[in-house]
């Protein structure tokens, strides 16, 4: 058994006075964010300093006087949301002294975003959960009714609630629970990502890629004609908008549902699991790849498989990106440039005669190579 950090998820159906309070407090923690954000700058303009965390969290003291209304929400919402500002800012000038531009200063955050949330942290059992009675207890809202389809045990560390596009309304918590590790297994594999199959492993098992982009897309196509024609800000455009992120959740939840299953099946079954170091970043600046590798999800589905690795004491490695996997026969190491072509998906070597399904070679190819790494670290 080790200590872990879980997160569990569930929808609430806030009755019209806590939908009232929640929409308060996602005002509130975005007006104290974009009025600490307003001083950073200001400051920083000035005098080319910064203010720190603790200095805010007393101004937010002096500001509640000042500014009544603010103490109608829960506290720690609003001090959560100075820390997500100095987290942000933090990571600004940590990356930007690396010289990595994808790092971008903080915004001011818009009253427009149809995705909204707060968090609260647990103390004093200001957070209940009740399995039997389906509801839960949060700070400043008192019971909520809650769809409780998974029980947990352990200790409260925060909650989030949250309001998705779709206009539902969400809670998750940080649970820091016990975990029954899975019993050892001597099985290692070779992971292959791919487009046309998802994933295909070093002992031939092909999962197939859903592409449930290309399967939804005439009808969120059809949607978002008909969302282009409703006059923004109107009730029908509201409606319509509610339409459009319907369906894109629907989309997210069965591509996630999908690659926690193949994930959870690798864990479970070997104890050595090895993947390319892909360069996903570089590969979907090619307009061609760029639709399939989102829809793929590939970067999701290898941090799945790192924390359940990391959890249940498995070993999970990257070989390196510039390690031509495709290329070279796994029977007898010859090289063969010409596979560089992706058209061809079956090929044979020309110094030993193996026949390749261009796939399930180069998993095998990672799975070696990955069993080296291992031993020159050892």
């Amino acid at each position: 058994m080790k200590t872990v950090i879980k997160g569990y998820k569930y929808r609430i159906y806030p009755t019209v006075e806590q939908k009232e309070l929640i929409n308060k407090t996602f005002g509130c923690s975005r007006f104290i964010y974009n009025h600490f954000l307003a001083m950073k700058i200001e400051l920083y303009k000035i005098d080319q300093k910064s203010i720190s965390y603790s200095r805010c969290s007393k101004l937010l003291t002096e500001l509640k006087k000042e500014k009544q209304w603010l103490k109608e929400v829960d506290k720690f919402a609003l001090q959560n949301s100075i820390r997500a500002l100095d987290t942000a800012y933090r990571n600004f000038f940590r990356e930007h002294k690396k010289d990595n531009t994808n790092q971008g200063y903080p915004k001011f955050k818009s009253k427009k975003n149809n995705y909204k949330s707060y968090r609260t942290n647990f103390t004093n059992n200001n957070i209940e959960v009740d399995f039997e009675k389906n509801q839960i207890k949060l700070p400043k809202l008192k019971w909520i009714k809650c769809k409780l389809h998974r029980k947990f045990t352990g200790k409260i560390l925060s909650s989030t609630i949250s309001q998705v596009p779709s206009g539902k309304y969400y809670v998750s918590f940080n649970v820091e629970c016990e975990h029954k590790e899975l019993p050892e297994t001597n099985k290692s594999i070779g992971l292959d990502l791919g487009v046309s199959d998802l994933l295909i492993t070093s002992n031939g098992e092909i999962f197939k890629n859903n592409k449930l982009t290309y399967k939804y897309e005439k009808k969120l196509a059809k949607l978002q004609r008909q969302l282009s024609k409703k006059q923004k800000g109107s009730k029908n455009f509201n409606k319509q908008r509610i339409k459009v992120a319907k369906l894109h959740e629907k989309i997210v939840n069965i591509r996630m549902d999908n690659l926690h299953e193949i994930s959870s099946q690798i864990v479970k079954e070997n104890q050595f699991i090895f993947s390319e170091d892909l360069n996903i970043k570089g590969m979907v600046k090619n307009p061609n790849l760029s639709k399939p590798i989102h829809d793929a999800s590939w970067s999701e589905l290898t941090r799945q498989i790192q924390y359940k690795s990391e959890w249940n004491n498995r070993t999970y490695h990257k070989v390196n990106r510039f390690y031509a996997s495709s290329q070279i026969c796994s029977n007898c190491n010859y090289k063969n440039g010409k596979i560089k072509n992706l058209s061809l998906r079956e090929w044979t070597c020309p110094k030993c005669g193996t026949h390749h399904n261009r796939d399930i070679n180069a998993s095998i190819n990672i799975l070696n190579q990955g069993l080296k790494d291992l031993e020159s670290v050892i």
